[in-house]
């Protein structure tokens, strides 16, 4: 029931967020008069959100549910590229970003400096993510560079993925798309097979 409410709320102050932001721009409203509309603390905020900008793109503190992905993620003990993909697919299907895409370009549209933010949290989750690649792989000499490699090349597949159908209305779940296209890089990136 916690976990619903948190939620709940954290839903609450993101679509007051964007409505105030969309009403009076985004520096017209400051975080306790959107705190007043949606009935909660200042402190209680800044327990869902780093940041006002936060709030506006739905970026919430991290998630139990997602955090129980990222612990199963590092504790397993298949092909690192496969289980990290498995990773993305299952954070993609809990928070669908689709579902909050046309709020999500409005709001840019509107307050195009606040695209600034976005790239910044996109930044610090593809860290987070490189984290967890080396907590699940070792400190080797490259473990790093390999973990960098493997989650921006991942990101670039599903902004592809996010493309085909955000703007060209697939049909084909986002799995599908992600694993097609992960197959598709495999072989390019495969040492050539030169005939005799």
């Amino acid at each position: 029931m916690r976990e619903q409410r948190r939620r709940e709320t954290t839903r609450a102050l993101t679509d007051a967020a964007r409505r105030l932001t969309t009403e009076r721009g985004f520096a017209g409203f400051t975080v306790e008069e959107l705190c007043a509309e949606v009935g909660v603390s200042r402190r209680t905020f800044f327990n869902y959100f780093e940041s006002k900008e936060n709030a506006v793109f739905g970026f919430a503190a991290i998630d139990s549910r997602q955090e129980a992905l990222e612990a199963e993620f590092v504790a397993q003990s298949g092909e690192l590229l496969d289980d990290f993909l498995r990773l993305t697919i299952a954070r993609f299907e809990l928070f669908n970003p689709l579902d909050d895409a046309p709020a999500m370009f409005a709001v840019i549209e509107q307050e195009p400096r606040l695209l600034k933010a976005a790239f910044e949290q996109l930044a610090k989750n593809e860290r987070r993510d490189m984290e967890l690649v080396v907590r699940r792989s070792g400190k080797g000499a490259d473990a790093e560079l390999h973990a960098e490699v493997m989650v921006h090349t991942v990101g670039a597949l599903v902004r592809l993925c996010m493309d085909q159908l955000l703007h060209h209305h697939s049909t084909d779940s986002f799995s599908d798309l992600v694993g097609r296209r992960l197959e598709i890089a495999r072989a390019v990136f495969a040492p050539s097979q030169k005939a005799d």
